[in-house]
């Protein structure tokens, strides 16, 4: 860290008090205003007195502005509009009750946000003041206002010590997020300031809290990030990003200005000024402007050091997260292919003149043809200079780059969409914590302690398992949990290359467990445990099969790729990846199933079916070995016949947009899938807009099946009698279906007595379902009696006892030829003569 010893010298611009100030978005003017009637604008790079407006309102306390208009706000209420242009005033905005504590420009300068101490903050269009959006459910005043960089949401900063997000992209803004505990309670004129200021990349956003420090918040999941912590003993006057987002600027009570690294949170620069209550960078010089309580404004050309000075001239820099998701270098990200280009265009040899040009069929020009009316005989510069195609150079048209680097950029502009690898199960970073795991045998997660992290393993069932923590030196980011034991993986390091780590829960030897080490540049995209084995799909497409105790069995590489994700069940291995690119740009995600054990494949890059631009958020086997997956639309799928090659196909178990629940749009939530056991679909309610569940621990919720087959509005629910049909319908479909998939199972399997008792038991089951909407359509009337037909002729029984109860269903509404059909039907079957 530098002290900086040498001052400028304060300028005296308006008397003792409140005093504010702010740069036009393109820097060439800076405005201030203050206690007294008069506003100043300075011109950047000039020692000239600056521009004096007189006899405007007194007690200015807030400014704002854009480069063509500034705006003042006052404590008697008002607040108007001047021109940058003739330096006169304009109109009048608006005008409160009460005094105004803050304005807000929106980044393209249309939307104006004025906070006063009333309870709410009015948006007021700029260009008609007619068009005004409010924000009326505030409990506290507001003191602070602030856009986000893309206009999209306002941060209100509230006398309270509470700071809500708006999003503002309709007529009625809505609450996005509140965050609670982040500022301290100040008074709307207190000069501590609570106010949020937006990282440039708009991820996140700075406060001043109540410890002296700047805590860095995201905006999406509202998760404490990096601090800016120990810098300050005063309480926190200003803070303000540098433009690209790689430096930090503070003013506090302590009399001083420190100038915080972004990447580090580390104090680069220190200047000592006292009374400093509000500050601003300039737009694209080391200029660094801030003023006093005392009226006095200070313009700081040069203001970082030559060596710290470049910082400025850096691109964007992303916000400080604990886990940049921009950073991420897992096996969970992948780069987007690039169309197959072997090497960078740019490493590409130029490309030489093709026959067809108009050179070599015009030929050389003659020394006598004339092609421009100027020559530049005398080297004054009147031409453009010639390249080495013997062409003018484009430099002189303004933003252009040539033709060659735009069709380098025509020919990059599309880009195919991929599925990204993913491990079923877990989280992304919220804050310092995530999620590894999440089934119905317990939890994984772990926690980032900077230098290491720190991994739980919890239980439900704690008879059978007990819970155990870990210190974790090579930060796991991908685990697996069942009842034989965990499964770990971590992504290379410095010096190690990326490692596999089974912990089983009990054993007899004294070896408790093992790792493996992949081959250098291999990472890991997903990894899968059942009772059987271990699969790790790894970056170079390889799918990596170990026993549970380390013995490699099997390695081959994935036909599609790059891989996504896999899942385990026995000795059965599922493995998905992508493949080709369809005619929407995205790619088919395909999916290999293969018995490991008799080493044969049951089904073979087959397409996973999901509907256009859908993902796939989870990939499991249920409880009795069926692939299932869950989309990103809120459907559960289930594969059937996917036992015999071609045969396989995906039908949707549960359509969640269709729950009761969400009936009336009274909830708005959505399910993070966990396991679909005894016939439920068991998952975790996600309420509030979230993606993923967080911490305490959620709870586990289920719900039945239930397959789409008729629309909300074709079940009368007033009526029963009516909904009673396509509820039968939907139950026939789903007890079928469980069926199938039981049947597969006792048939591939050495099925127990129980299972094969449970298949006889479904099968009456489905029957007496086929009976009930017989009964159904009996008592419909006499024109339905072919559709009643279709019903009996549906039923698997051979006994010929449900078809006799049939028959008397029939004879019980008087619907004797239907009686008949039906008598007829069962001495078919009696005499095998239906069978084909």
């Amino acid at each position: 860290m530098t002290s900086v010893t040498q001052r400028v010298r304060g300028r005296p611009a308006h008397p003792n008090g409140q005093t504010f100030l702010t740069y036009t978005p393109d820097g060439t003017k800076l405005v201030t205003t203050g206690s007294n009637n008069v506003i100043r604008i300075y011109t950047t790079g000039s020692d000239d007195e600056p521009i004096n407006i007189d006899d405007c309102q007194e007690n200015n306390t807030a400014v704002a502005a854009s480069n063509s208009i500034f705006l003042t706000g006052a404590e008697d209420g008002s607040v108007c509009v001047y021109s940058l242009e003739t330096y006169l005033y304009d109109r009048l905005l608006t005008r409160c009750t009460l005094p105004i504590r803050d304005i807000a420009l929106s980044p393209d300068g249309i939307w104006a946000a004025v906070a006063s101490d009333e309870l709410e903050v009015k948006i007021i269009d700029t260009r008609d003041i007619v068009k005004v959006l409010f924000i009326r459910d505030l409990p506290k005043p507001p003191k602070h206002l602030s856009f986000h960089p893309s206009g999209s949401y306002l941060a209100v900063s509230c006398t309270d010590g509470v700071v809500y997000v708006y999003s503002i992209t309709t007529e009625d803004p809505t609450l996005s997020n509140k965050f609670d505990g982040l500022i301290r309670r100040l008074e709307g004129d207190d000069e501590r300031s609570s106010s949020v200021s937006w990282h440039p990349d708009g991820r996140a956003f700075a406060v001043p809290t109540a410890t002296r420090d700047v805590q860095v918040v995201s905006r999406d999941d509202g998760e404490k990030q990096r601090s800016f912590s120990g810098g300050h003993m005063g309480d926190i006057t200003a803070l303000a990003w540098s433009p690209n987002g790689a430096l930090l600027a503070t003013a506090a009570s302590d009399r001083r200005i420190l100038i915080w690294e972004t990447k580090t949170q580390k104090v680069m620069a220190r200047y000592d000024y006292a009374g400093v209550i509000n500050i601003d960078w300039h737009p694209h010089d080391n200029i660094f402007s801030f003023v006093t309580s005392e009226g006095e404004l200070f313009i700081y050309p040069n203001f970082l050091s030559s060596d710290n000075a470049g910082n400025l001239q850096r691109p964007l820099q992303p916000a400080p997260f604990i886990h940049d998701p921009l950073s991420e270098t897992s096996g969970s990200t992948r780069k987007s292919l690039t169309n197959g280009l072997k090497r960078p265009l740019e490493d590409r040899p130029r490309r030489k003149g093709t026959p067809d040009s108009l050179d070599d069929i015009l030929g050389p020009q003659s020394e006598g043809e004339e092609d421009d009316f100027v020559e530049d005989d005398d080297g004054a510069g009147y031409l453009d200079d010639i390249n080495g195609y013997g062409k003018r150079r484009y430099d002189h048209v303004d933003g252009s780059e040539g033709p060659e680097l735009k069709r380098r950029a025509t020919h990059q502009s599309w880009q195919p969409r991929i599925h990204q690898s993913f491990q079923p199960g877990s989280t992304p970073w919220r804050g310092n914590r995530r999620y590894l795991c999440l089934n119905l045998t317990g939890f994984v997660w772990t926690v980032d302690q900077d230098t290491h992290h720190t991994v739980t393993v919890e239980f439900y069932d704690r008879e059978f398992h007990r819970d155990f923590h870990f210190t974790d030196p090579y930060l796991y980011d991908k685990a697996c949990l069942n009842e034989y034991g965990t499964l770990f993986s971590c992504p290379p390091a410095k010096d190690n290359t990326a490692m596999v780590f089974y912990r089983p829960h009990e054993m007899w030897t004294s070896r408790a467990d093992w790792r493996i080490h992949l081959p250098a540049g291999e990472d890991v995209t997903a990894i899968s445990l059942s009772d059987s084995y271990v699969v790790v799909t790894t970056s170079t497409n390889y799918v990596r099969i170990f026993t549970l105790f380390g013995l490699a069995v099997k390695i081959y590489r994935q036909k599609s790729s790059p891989t996504v994700t896999c899942a385990t069940w026995h000795d059965y291995v599922l493995t998905m990846g992508n493949g080709p690119i369809s005619g929407d740009g995205c790619s088919t995600l395909l999916y290999t199933i293969e018995n490991v054990k008799r080493d044969e494949v049951c089904q073979s890059e087959d397409v996973v079916a999901l509907p256009k631009h859908s993902q796939i958020k989870g990939v499991f086997f249920s409880d009795n070995g069926d692939p299932c997956i869950y989309d990103s639309t809120g459907v559960l799928l289930v594969l059937q016949h996917w036992r015999t090659a071609g045969q396989a196909r995906w039908v949707p178990l549960l359509d969640t947009k269709t729950l009761d629940r969400l009936a009336g749009g009274r909830k708005e939530e959505t399910y993070w899938p966990v396991a679909v056991a005894q016939d439920k679909f068991h998952c975790i309610i996600l309420k509030g807009g979230d993606q993923y569940p967080y911490f305490p621990k959620p709870l586990l919720s289920e719900f039945d099946f239930k397959i789409p087959c008729t629309s909300k509005a074709t079940e009368d629910l007033s009526n029963p009698s009516v909904s009673e049909g396509p509820r039968l319908e939907e139950c026939y479909v789903r007890s079928s279906l469980m069926l199938s998939l039981l049947e597969d199972l006792v048939l591939a399997t050495r099925a127990n007595h129980s299972q094969k008792a449970e298949l006889s038991r479904r099968e009456v089951e489905v029957d007496k379902l086929l009976l009930q909407l017989l009964n159904v359509e009996c008592r419909e009337g006499e024109e339905r009696g072919m559709k009643a037909l279709e019903v009996v002729g549906l039923m698997r029984d051979r006994s010929g006892k449900l078809l006799e109860a049939a028959g008397k269903v029939a004879g019980r509404y008087g619907r004797t030829v239907l009686q008949d059909k039906i008598n007829e039907l069962a001495e078919q079957r009696l005499m095998g003569m239906d069978e084909e």
